[in-house]
């Protein structure tokens, strides 16, 4: 993929849209960090404006960075199928997840956003605000914890059936 226009980017999201973001370019893959409040206007302005046109959203991961760093990344990965170029974008939320620390759905932006964001909430316990259906994707509904968190407790048994073998 080709990240080049990467800088130019983050520097048209802190001039036309003015939200402060951080371009850090020293990395195999160059990516854009920015507040979780400025997620959803700064997708709405990568996807509609015709310089850049970030029509497809290949996915979005999470990582938990444990307890000691205390938070939790989401990248967002954006491809402009007709420029050919992508862009990746990531957030930063705590990780006690608070009802400060929800994000919002790009579901509206992106339908793709759908599956991505219900895969990291049942996974990571990450909330989306304004997300179309947020249950769980892979696990039962009746699942406890989010298994891709540090600090998560592995059941021992779950319907009398035993997890761990």
């Amino acid at each position: 993929m080709d990240f080049s226009i990467s800088g130019k980017v983050s520097f048209s999201i802190n001039t036309e849209l003015k939200i402060d973001t951080q371009f850090i370019e020293n990395v195999p893959q160059p990516f854009i960090l920015l507040s979780a409040q400025s997620l959803l206007p700064v997708c709405k302005f990568l996807h509609s404006n015709p310089l850049f046109y970030f029509d497809f959203l290949n996915c979005i991961t999470a990582v938990d960075n444990g307890t000691e760093a205390g938070n939790i990344d989401l990248v967002y990965h954006l491809t402009s199928i007709p420029f050919e170029k992508s862009v990746i974008l990531k957030v930063q939320i705590d990780r006690m997840l608070g009802d400060k620390d929800k994000i919002d759905s790009v579901s509206s932006v992106w339908r793709t956003a759908d599956w991505h964001e219900r895969e990291i909430y049942d996974f990571f316990g990450v909330k989306f605000n304004n997300h179309p259906d947020l249950r769980r994707i892979l696990l039962p509904a009746d699942w406890e914890g989010h298994p891709l968190r540090k600090d998560y407790q592995e059941q021992e048994t779950y319907h009398g059936i035993k997890v761990k073998y």
